[in-house]
Formats: structure tokens, C-alpha cells, sequence
């Protein structure tokens, strides 16, 4: 199937048809909280777009590359029966034998893959609704494709159909004519950018004065919370937000946005979003009178009190998740940011907000923050303001680094692994792969693999460097061949010449050592796969990989 795609620009959306997508799936100090801690258990998730007709082929691949999760997004109206009707159709939602069995078939393939391939599957329960679970046809929009809006959808369709979901992927559920159960899925994600109004809408109302995306989001939240719990999956890790990073600051009609912004299917700035979610302004007192009450907020103190037991998720769920993109800029730039965004830059601020919010209603909960769309948009294929692969590959190390330093960061994301093609105009806007469409590997393959961050390269005669970094497949190799993986480092003298290891690390995950070269020249990580690992690829056993190259004077 092809890809169907509502991106009428570069920051906007990057949707796919996921029956072949299937989805799978701070600044220095400023933006990092102090602290000795880090997040060493962070996980890597990769998401895709590509042809996953065959998924077991492309598990091997995501191990290859030492992703251990992957994200899917399900969306709500391609497994509901009759998406187009406005009528419901007679059956139950939450059954999922209730739905057609090859709708379910491409996700059904996806988590059996991934389980024979020990890869833990993200899934994001997503819309666009069926026209049956809106409550009107979404309006048109300039580049907006409106199958994959959720248009006011009904809160207790989407939980009856998260329930569906959620029961086939409780790991006891065997469908019909099945002779083994499908296995279990224990990460979840409810809905995607619920602050672009081209994933739910509208986001704001009343020529944008009242903001309608967080009241709609919160019920949303509430039913796909109540829903996972119902189908067995109250231990698991379950998350909300998916933030999109960016917004528009509220603003009154213009001749080019007729409805204000963020209108229909503007984005709503993440932080100013989250603080509507929580019904408290930007004082962090909570609402009052007509205010609260446009968006469904608590008007009275004695309502107030109920808000943090009528709304679990916001006070109990594992974490909040975020697609932080930079959009060209390093990992610490401050260049043409904005109050209230969410980019890799922001997270610190997000991590504040989310606390602040919390204490309004007497919760000390600390939420850890999932990184589930991130990348880099290269030039090629793209144009300015983007960067060459060369910079996009240290950009990622750098990020990758700096959430590791995180003891709140909970994942570190690689969206896409291959760039679209350029014969996608609109999807081509998102060339954030680690390969080009033509499958050449870009500079950023290297980096990802094997990354390496050094945060001091020039340095002083006999002072020892910080060399950090990671053979990301050797989890993997650990788990199947039962045996400590070793990573090299290596260095040239000089810049020319032949590379010697100076020194090796076991490599169990991420390491963190301090290592003295007698000289300047070039470092650089190596590694090489075990050829008694019987889930590698044909021909990757006893390959070597090699890092990006660090420069030190």
C-alpha cells in the first residue's frame, strides 16, 4: 500500500497508512536539571515508515542496529469496521473479535516479530476516529488529508476501542482460528500530538479563545487510562503527551488564519497545553468561573479537590512523552526559541511544568519524560535551514549524551531509518532517516550505531579525556551469545595513518571513561559482532563497526 500523507509543510505532520508503516516503530546546564544521576537504563526506540510487509526481516535489521524498541502507532479508524459511516455500527468495541481480523493482521505480525526478536514494542493508540466516533465531519483545510483528524471524538469510543486493543496484547489473548496466544505488549502511548489540531481537533474555538484540545485530550486520557487498566495492563509502562514541540502563541483572526490561531489545525504550544490539561494559567493558580468552565475545567475549590481523583493518568502514569525535534539547531541552541515550546532544548522546562502543575493538587509526582519522535533532517536531500549528515551525526551524539546525563529522560529515539522518497513532495519534508531513500547510508548510520560523545576535545599534555559512548547492537549480543561484549577505542596519531585501541571497555550498555592519548589525532569507537548469534542477518557475524571520528588537539 502506499503511503498517504497530511503535511503541508516541513514541521507538520508525518503521517503514513500504517497497515505498511504500522509506525514503528539538555542545553548544557541550562536545559539538564543538576544532578549526579543519569539515566543509564534509558531505552532506544526507533519508528519508521517504510514497507514493513515483511516484519521479522525488518526486526533483524532494528536489532542489527541495537534498537530495543520500537514504536507503533494504531490508529483508531483503520481497525474500526465502517470508518466512513455516521452511524455506528452494531458490534462490540470492546471485543476484539468484534473487528475484522485483517485489520488487525499488520500489528498482529509487528508484535510477533518483535517478541521473537526480543524487541518491546511502544504502542500509541492514535487516531484518526472513525466518522461514526466524531461528532461532525472535521472540516476542510488547506493540506489537511481529514482521515486522520479526530474531529471532537467521542472519549468513550476511543476507551472502548483502546480496551480492544489492550485485550488483544494482554499475552492471553488468542484469536479465532489461532492455536497460541498473541504476546503481550507492556508499553503504551494514548493518542499522538493531541496539540496539533491535524491529530485532534479543534484545537481552539471562539475565533481561538477558548482552547478546546486540552478539554477534548483530557477525556481522552481518562478513557484510554481506564481502558488498559480494564484489559489487564495496570503494571505496565503507560505514557501520554506526544507532544508536537513547537506552537503558535494564541492569536485573534488574521486574513490568512480565518479562525485565529491555533484554530482548527494549528499545533497549541506543549507547555501552554499542558497547563489548560491541568486547568490551572500560567500563575499556576487553578481556573475560576467562565474560564474553567469553557474547557471543562473545576469552577469551585470543593471541584478542584476532585480534579487529581477524576483524572488518574495526569497524577499516576509512568511518564509524559515528547517528539522534541530541533529543526536544524544543535542539541543546546537558544536560537528562535519560544515560552512554552518542548523542543530537545526545553526539556528541563517541560520537566519543571509537569512538577508545577502536579504541586497545584498536592502531588510530589515526578514524571519521567519519553523522547519518542526525534531526528535530524539532513541537507541533502533538504535545503537550508537544515544541516549536512556530517553535523546531523554529532547533533545526535550530542543529544543522545546529554539524555543519558538525565536521571528524567527516560528514551533516546531515532525517527526515521530511511529518508522518504523524493517522489513523496510532502512526506520528503521529514529526511531524517540514517539511510537516503536511494538505501546509501548517511554519516548519521555511524553515529547511531556506535555512538561516541566527548565533551572536552582540546585538551592539555598528559590531562585525560572523557570518552563516552555505546556498540548500541552489544545488547543484543549479550542477551542471545550469553557473552560480555568489548568495544575498542581507538585512536590515530596525528589524523593519518593506521588506528590502534588504547584502550578496551566491556560494553554492557553505555560507558562513561577517562582516557589519556599521548597526542592529537583522531578517536574513534570499534566493534565487532559475535558470528555465534544465531538473530543476526546473514553476513553480519564477524563485521566490524566503526564510530563517527572525534578530532582532539
Amino acid at each position: 500500500m502506499p503511503r498517504i500523507t497530511a503535511a503541508p509543510t516541513d514541521l507538520a505532520r508525518r503521517w503514513t497508512t500504517l497497515a505498511l508503516s504500522a509506525a514503528l516503530a539538555l542545553a548544557g546546564a541550562s536545559f539538564l536539571p543538576a544532578s549526579a544521576l543519569a539515566s543509564h537504563s534509558q531505552i532506544a526506540i526507533i519508528q519508521d515508515g517504510s514497507d514493513l510487509t515483511n516484519p521479522s526481516a525488518a526486526m533483524q535489521q532494528f536489532r542489527q542496529l541495537g534498537a530495543n524498541t520500537v514504536r507503533v502507532v494504531v490508529p483508531w479508524a483503520q481497525v474500526a469496521p465502517s470508518p466512513t459511516a455516521t452511524k455506528k455500527p452494531s458490534f462490540n468495541a470492546t471485543n476484539p473479535n468484534a473487528y475484522s481480523a485483517a485489520n488487525w493482521a499488520p500489528f498482529d505480525a509487528i508484535v510477533e516479530a518483535a517478541a521473537q526478536d526480543k524487541i518491546t514494542v511502544d504502542l500509541t493508540v492514535s487516531g484518526g476516529a472513525p466518522r461514526w466516533g466524531e461528532a461532525a465531519a472535521a472540516p476542510a483545510g488547506q493540506g489537511v488529508n481529514r482521515t486522520f483528524v479526530a474531529w471532537k471524538p467521542n472519549a468513550a469510543a476511543y476507551g472502548q476501542f483502546v480496551q480492544a486493543v489492550g485485550t488483544r496484547y494482554d499475552g492471553h489473548f488468542t484469536p479465532t482460528g489461532a492455536t497460541a496466544p498473541l504476546p503481550a505488549v507492556r508499553f503504551w502511548a494514548i493518542f499522538n500530538e493531541p496539540n496539533f489540531g491535524q491529530d485532534l481537533g479543534p484545537q481552539a474555538t471562539n475565533r481561538s479563545t477558548v482552547a478546546t484540545g486540552p478539554m477534548m485530550y483530557r477525556g481522552l486520557v481518562n478513557a484510554g487510562w481506564k481502558a488498559l487498566r480494564a484489559s489487564g495492563h495496570s503494571h505496565d509502562t503507560i505514557v501520554f503527551g506526544e507532544f508536537a514541540a513547537e506552537g503558535f502563541e494564541p492569536g485573534r483572526p488574521t486574513r490568512t488564519a480565518p479562525q485565529g490561531l491555533p484554530g482548527n489545525y494549528g499545533q497549541t504550544r506543549p507547555l501552554l497545553f499542558i497547563r489548560d490539561l491541568y486547568c490551572v494559567n500560567s500563575s499556576y493558580q487553578e481556573l475560576r468561573g467562565k474560564a474553567a468552565k469553557a474547557i471543562g475545567c473545576p469552577t469551585t475549590a470543593a471541584a478542584s479537590r476532585k480534579f487529581r481523583s477524576q483524572n488518574p493518568a495526569l497524577f499516576s502514569a509512568s511518564g509524559v512523552s515528547d517528539h522534541p525535534y530541533p529543526q536544524g539547531e544543535s542539541p543546546v541552541s537558544q536560537s528562535g526559541n519560544k515560552p512554552d515550546y518542548a523542543k530537545f532544548q526545553d526539556l528541563g522546562n517541560l520537566e519543571q511544568q509537569l512538577d508545577r502543575v502536579n504541586r497545584v493538587y498536592g502531588s510530589g509526582k515526578k514524571f519521567s519524560i519519553y523522547n519518542t519522535e526525534y531526528g535530524y533532517i539532513t541537507r541533502p536531500p533538504k535545503q537550508a535551514p537544515y544541516v549536512s549528515p556530517a553535523t546531523a551525526s554529532y547533533y545526535i551524539n550530542w543529544a543522545e549524551y546529554l539524555s543519558w546525563k538525565s536521571p528524567r529522560v527516560g528514551s533516546t529515539m531515532q525517527y526515521l531509518l530511511y529518508d522518504p522518497p523524493p517522489t513523496q513532495a510532502i512526506y520528503n519534508g521529514f529526511a531524517s532517516g540514517l539511510y537516503f531513500s536511494n538505501g546509501q547510508p548517511k554519516a548519521t548510520l555511524a553515529a547511531y550505531e556506535m555512538p561516541l560523545y566527548m565533551p572536552k576535545t582540546s585538551l592539555r599534555k598528559g590531562q585525560s579525556a572523557e570518552v563516552w559512548g555505546e556498540a548500541r547492537p552489544a545488547h543484543f549480543m549479550n542477551l542471545d551469545t550469553h557473552q560480555t561484549q568489548t568495544v575498542a577505542i581507538q585512536f590515530q596519531p596525528g589524523g593519518h595513518g593506521v588506528y590502534t585501541t588504547v584502550e578496551s571497555v566491556k560494553s554492557n550498555g553505555y560507558f562513561d571513561v577517562h582516557v589519556k592519548f599521548p597526542s592529537g589525532g583522531n578517536v574513534r569507537l570499534a566493534y565487532t559482532y559475535p558470528t555465534t548469534d544465531p538473530f543476526l542477518p546473514v553476513g553480519v557475524g564477524g563485521t566490524t563497526l566503526t564510530s563517527r571520528v572525534v578530532k582532539i588537539s
